[in-house]
């Protein structure tokens, strides 16, 4: 059903105060993975790229922040997100941006191997053609 005004209220709140726990969570974690790396230890694939979103994330949040400070601005953050759809940090996202992302990353991934596979098919029929 439609919700009310206080309800879209409340969601949102309770949208930004999730997005800052993950964010901490995220933050503290991260900050763990860096003392590993001053003390000699390697990272594994998964951690260095858990760490390099983190750092990402925290990158983004200054101009986030400044969307949430500022008294009213915050009505002028979808005009925003719209001409910089990165912006919001990771944490952030909703679950049907998150699909769209995937979406759009499959369409892509289909695409090249589509055009891979009609490469080799062409230089099969090249090479048939110079042996035959």
């Amino acid at each position: 059903g439609k919700k009310s005004l206080r309800q879209k209220a409340v969601d949102e709140l309770k949208h930004y105060y999730n997005g800052f726990h993950l964010l901490w969570t995220d933050t503290k974690v991260a900050a763990r993975m860096v003392w590993r790396l001053l003390h000699g230890q390697v990272l594994t694939r998964r951690e260095r790229r858990r760490l390099l979103r983190t750092c990402a994330d925290l990158f983004r949040l200054v101009p986030f922040l400044v969307f949430v400070i500022v008294p009213f601005m915050e009505f002028l953050l979808p005009v925003f997100l719209k001409l910089f759809p990165e912006m919001l940090p990771s944490t952030f996202e909703t679950e049907s941006k998150r699909e769209e992302k995937q979406k759009k990353k499959l369409n892509a991934k289909l695409e090249l191997a589509k055009f891979l596979r009609e490469t080799i098919a062409e230089m099969a029929k090249r090479n048939k053609a110079d042996s035959g």
